[in-house]
């Protein structure tokens, strides 16, 4: 039952007024983003591969999980990393000021509200907030161009 309020959920989104530079748009977490997403199941399908991953209970990844299922097109970045803009900036309450993300991180930029995705190591991110970890298939993601994703949730 609370995977079908998730996906009935998982099509909201903001306005671009929203995005304003330097500010986030305050939405107050609903029921489904307080829950604990930690050990949660996704599943990305990158152009018909399966990519798995598990995510890290905070609230930025409560808040991320709110938004699924979603469909994204991920660009590369400084060949390291994919990211995408999400429909809304998430939630950082809580989060520490930044993080060194490895390969297979799935993490969040505040700073720009993107999602990023890093399939090589990367140094230590002012602003960057892990979301969880790729558990297989991250080779999908390291391909040149963009690439069209969709994020689900498989199980909780």
């Amino acid at each position: 039952m609370a995977l079908a309020l998730v996906m009935s959920l998982g099509h909201v989104a903001c306005d671009a007024g929203d995005r304003v530079a330097g500010t986030a748009a305050v939405r107050r977490p609903n029921e489904v983003s307080n829950g604990r997403v930690e050990g949660m199941k996704i599943r990305m399908n990158v152009e018909g591969e399966v990519v798995a991953a598990t995510l890290d209970d905070n609230a930025t990844s409560r808040d991320f999980v709110s938004l699924l299922p979603l469909t994204l097109t991920l660009k590369d970045y400084a060949e390291t990393e994919k990211v995408s803009d999400l429909p809304k900036r998430l939630s950082t309450e809580g989060a520490p000021p930044g993080a060194d993300p490895s390969v297979g991180d799935i993490a969040y930029y505040a700073p720009w509200g993107n999602l990023a995705i890093y399939y090589r190591d990367f140094g230590y991110s002012n602003g960057l907030v892990r979301l969880g970890k790729i558990d297989s298939g991250a080779e999908a993601l390291n391909r040149p161009g963009p690439l069209k994703v969709t994020i689900e949730i498989v199980e909780r």
